[in-house]
Protein backbone atom coordinates (compact mmCIF):
# COMPACT_ATOMS: atom_id res chain seq x y z
CA UNK A 1 0.00 0.00 0.00
CA UNK A 2 1.38 3.32 -0.71
CA UNK A 3 0.50 7.17 0.67
CA UNK A 4 1.27 8.61 -2.83
CA UNK A 5 1.05 12.36 -1.83
CA UNK A 6 1.00 14.34 -4.98
CA UNK A 7 1.11 17.54 -3.00
CA UNK A 8 4.52 17.02 -1.73
CA UNK A 9 7.01 14.82 -3.39
CA UNK A 10 10.22 16.94 -3.30
CA UNK A 11 9.62 16.40 0.78
CA UNK A 12 9.77 13.18 0.17
CA UNK A 13 12.68 13.34 -2.33
CA UNK A 14 14.42 15.58 0.32
CA UNK A 15 13.71 13.06 2.83
CA UNK A 16 14.36 10.04 1.41
CA UNK A 17 17.57 11.37 -0.05
CA UNK A 18 18.53 12.36 3.51
CA UNK A 19 18.05 9.00 4.83
CA UNK A 20 19.73 7.08 2.28
CA UNK A 21 22.71 9.50 2.52
CA UNK A 22 23.05 9.08 6.37
CA UNK A 23 22.51 5.94 5.88
CA UNK A 24 25.60 4.65 4.01
CA UNK A 25 27.71 7.25 5.34
CA UNK A 26 26.42 5.70 8.78
CA UNK A 27 27.37 1.57 7.55
CA UNK A 28 30.62 2.96 6.16
CA UNK A 29 31.78 5.05 9.15
CA UNK A 30 30.74 1.95 11.85
CA UNK A 31 31.84 -0.45 9.56
CA UNK A 32 35.33 1.11 9.09
CA UNK A 33 35.24 1.07 13.26
CA UNK A 34 34.17 -2.09 13.92
CA UNK A 35 35.69 -4.55 11.18
CA UNK A 36 38.80 -3.13 10.95
CA UNK A 37 42.11 -2.23 12.86
CA UNK A 38 43.15 1.07 10.90
CA UNK A 39 42.78 4.59 11.28
CA UNK A 40 39.21 5.61 11.77
CA UNK A 41 39.30 2.65 14.56
CA UNK A 42 42.09 4.65 16.18
CA UNK A 43 40.52 7.85 15.56
CA UNK A 44 37.19 6.66 17.43
CA UNK A 45 38.83 7.05 20.50
CA UNK A 46 36.33 6.06 23.55
CA UNK A 47 33.67 4.62 21.74
CA UNK A 48 30.38 2.90 23.23
CA UNK A 49 30.38 -0.57 21.74
CA UNK A 50 26.67 -1.08 22.49
CA UNK A 51 26.16 2.71 20.77
CA UNK A 52 28.55 1.87 17.74
CA UNK A 53 26.90 -1.36 16.54
CA UNK A 54 23.36 -0.08 17.15
CA UNK A 55 24.16 2.69 15.04
CA UNK A 56 26.02 0.32 11.91
CA UNK A 57 23.31 -1.70 12.10
CA UNK A 58 20.30 1.42 12.60
CA UNK A 59 22.06 2.47 9.03
CA UNK A 60 20.95 -0.12 6.84
CA UNK A 61 17.15 0.16 8.00
CA UNK A 62 18.10 4.07 7.36
CA UNK A 63 18.74 3.03 3.75
CA UNK A 64 15.66 1.01 3.74
CA UNK A 65 13.54 3.34 5.10
CA UNK A 66 14.94 5.84 2.39
CA UNK A 67 13.58 3.61 -0.35
CA UNK A 68 10.29 3.02 1.01
CA UNK A 69 9.70 7.03 1.37
CA UNK A 70 10.94 8.08 -2.14
CA UNK A 71 8.50 5.29 -2.88
CA UNK A 72 5.84 6.73 -0.42
CA UNK A 73 5.22 3.59 1.12
CA UNK A 74 3.07 3.38 4.25
CA UNK A 75 5.58 0.99 5.90
CA UNK A 76 8.55 3.78 5.46
CA UNK A 77 6.52 5.90 7.70
CA UNK A 78 6.38 3.53 10.85
CA UNK A 79 9.69 2.23 9.81
CA UNK A 80 11.12 6.28 10.82
CA UNK A 81 8.81 6.11 13.98
CA UNK A 82 10.43 3.30 15.12
CA UNK A 83 14.14 4.17 14.39
CA UNK A 84 13.53 7.68 16.08
CA UNK A 85 12.20 5.73 19.08
CA UNK A 86 14.80 2.96 18.74
CA UNK A 87 17.64 6.18 18.91
CA UNK A 88 15.95 7.81 21.25
CA UNK A 89 16.15 4.41 23.38
CA UNK A 90 19.91 4.07 22.64
CA UNK A 91 20.47 7.94 23.73
CA UNK A 92 19.17 7.11 26.85
CA UNK A 93 20.94 3.73 27.50
CA UNK A 94 23.97 5.57 26.72
CA UNK A 95 23.08 8.37 29.27
CA UNK A 96 22.91 5.95 31.84
CA UNK A 97 25.92 4.38 30.96
CA UNK A 98 27.81 7.84 31.27
CA UNK A 99 25.86 8.75 34.10
CA UNK A 100 27.58 5.12 35.82
CA UNK A 101 30.87 6.25 35.02
CA UNK A 102 31.41 4.66 31.54
CA UNK A 103 33.80 6.04 29.49
CA UNK A 104 32.94 7.54 26.03
CA UNK A 105 33.96 10.65 23.71
CA UNK A 106 31.50 14.05 23.80
CA UNK A 107 31.11 13.99 19.96
CA UNK A 108 29.14 10.94 20.43
CA UNK A 109 26.53 12.95 22.28
CA UNK A 110 26.29 15.39 19.61
CA UNK A 111 26.25 12.36 16.90
CA UNK A 112 23.40 11.00 19.16
CA UNK A 113 21.62 13.95 19.27
CA UNK A 114 21.53 14.73 15.17
CA UNK A 115 20.60 11.60 14.93
CA UNK A 116 17.80 11.66 17.36
CA UNK A 117 16.93 15.32 15.54
CA UNK A 118 16.61 13.75 12.26
CA UNK A 119 14.94 10.66 12.63
CA UNK A 120 12.28 12.38 14.54
CA UNK A 121 11.79 15.38 11.81
CA UNK A 122 11.49 12.78 9.06
CA UNK A 123 8.73 11.05 11.51
CA UNK A 124 7.09 14.25 12.63
CA UNK A 125 6.91 15.49 8.86
CA UNK A 126 5.89 12.09 6.94
CA UNK A 127 2.94 11.91 10.04
CA UNK A 128 1.92 15.34 9.48
CA UNK A 129 1.47 14.62 5.41
CA UNK A 130 -0.02 11.14 5.78
CA UNK A 131 -2.85 12.77 8.10
CA UNK A 132 -3.21 15.90 6.31
CA UNK A 133 -3.68 14.03 3.01
CA UNK A 134 -6.15 11.06 4.93
CA UNK A 135 -8.13 14.25 6.37
CA UNK A 136 -8.68 16.07 3.30
CA UNK A 137 -9.40 13.09 0.96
Amino acid sequence: MTYKIDAHPFVFRIMSAVAVLFGLLTIKSGGLVLFTSGEAHQAAGNYVPFVLWFNFIAGFFYVIAGIGLWLQLNWSALLAKLIAFLTLSVFIAFGVHIFLGGISEVRTIAAMAMRLVIWSSIAAITFIIIKKHTLSN
